[in-house]
């Protein structure tokens, strides 16, 4: 598809060029840039096309890790359960203290 469309946009500007100054040299002259400049175009649009898809990806892992972190901080912890890690926190504060001291 790309080679006929190549074709056709170079067998079209040759033709106008060369009705309109009657010079080979001006006709090859001019293909060549142009084709060069569709070249430098499709160049372009495949780099542009990676660099999207880059940032598609970091968009998409970004939403993942936003997800992650929401169904982690969704649950908040049970108030007993709280309350008994702070006391057994203390228990075990207080017996250090209390091994430590003579």
């Amino acid at each position: 598809m790309f080679c006929r469309v190549l074709g056709l946009v170079l067998c079209s500007t040759a033709l106008t060029v060369y009705f309109d100054s009657h010079s080979i040299g001006t006709v090859v002259l001019t293909s060549l840039a142009c084709s060069l400049l569709l070249q430098l175009a499709y160049f372009a649009s495949v780099l542009f096309l990676i660099w999207r898809s880059g940032l598609v990806s970091r968009a998409g892992q970004r939403a993942e890790d936003f997800g992650s972190c929401k169904e982690v901080g969704s649950q908040p912890p049970d108030h007993d359960e709280v309350m008994s890690e702070s006391a057994d926190l203390l228990q075990s504060q207080m017996l250090t203290i209390s091994l430590l001291l003579p």
